[in-house]
């Protein structure tokens, strides 16, 4: 880790921001922040086929309820050095000095994801209780969740797209690729929700 930082292989930047949102079955409407009634960007996510039937739309205040709530985005990367310089070790057989930068850059990106969604928290108004422990935090045991595309309640890896369009994470660095994958790897993007009852759940199963 060190010496990571000292070569400048690890530049972790961040970025994260709130969009007013609401739900509308089973999709979530991004609204401009300066004009409340404009929608700029539309997902849809998949429900449970079975008990207790839920999705991603449940966790924002409906349209119907005349209410505009909150929804948040983050984007956070360890760098786009550490892939060189793990090539650069790989193919003078240093195998092992390769995969602990790249292990070591995927831990500073999920590390940093974690802090940055704390912050958010925080500025919601909702901070974690003064005596919890960093083993409580990492095992989400706060209020709200962060998702990521492609994961159990959101599979679909081309909401990406949307995403980028809100955030513009070029401006720290950070890549889509054809495959609405990630470029540098080490990076972390997620949806974030505040609702007191959101959970993480597999739209496959219960």
């Amino acid at each position: 880790m060190a010496d990571a930082q000292t070569n400048g292989w690890l530049k972790p930047q961040a970025m994260y921001r709130f969009f007013p949102a609401q739900g509308d079955g089973n999709d979530i409407l991004i609204y401009d922040p300066a004009d409340r009634k404009t929608v700029i960007k539309k997902f849809t996510f998949p429900r449970q086929a079975v008990e207790p039937f839920l999705c991603l739309a449940d966790f924002l205040k409906p349209v119907d309820s005349g209410i505009m709530d909150t929804v948040g985005f983050l984007v956070v990367t360890a760098g786009n050095g550490t892939r060189e310089q793990a090539e650069k070790w790989k193919e003078s057989g240093d195998y092992l000095r390769s995969h602990a930068l790249l292990a070591t850059a995927l831990e500073v990106a999920e590390g940093m994801a974690e802090r940055v969604h704390q912050i958010m928290r925080d500025n919601w108004g909702f901070p974690d209780p003064a005596d919890m422990t960093m083993k409580q935090r990492f095992g989400a045991r706060y209020q709200g969740i962060r998702v990521s595309f492609g994961y159990p309640a959101c599979p679909d890896l081309e909401d990406q797209g949307p995403l980028f369009e809100l955030m513009k994470p070029e401006d720290i660095g950070v890549q889509l690729t054809e495959g609405f994958m990630m470029e540098p790897e080490a990076s972390v993007s997620a949806m974030v929700f505040a609702h007191p009852d959101a959970r993480y759940f597999n739209v496959d199963k219960a």
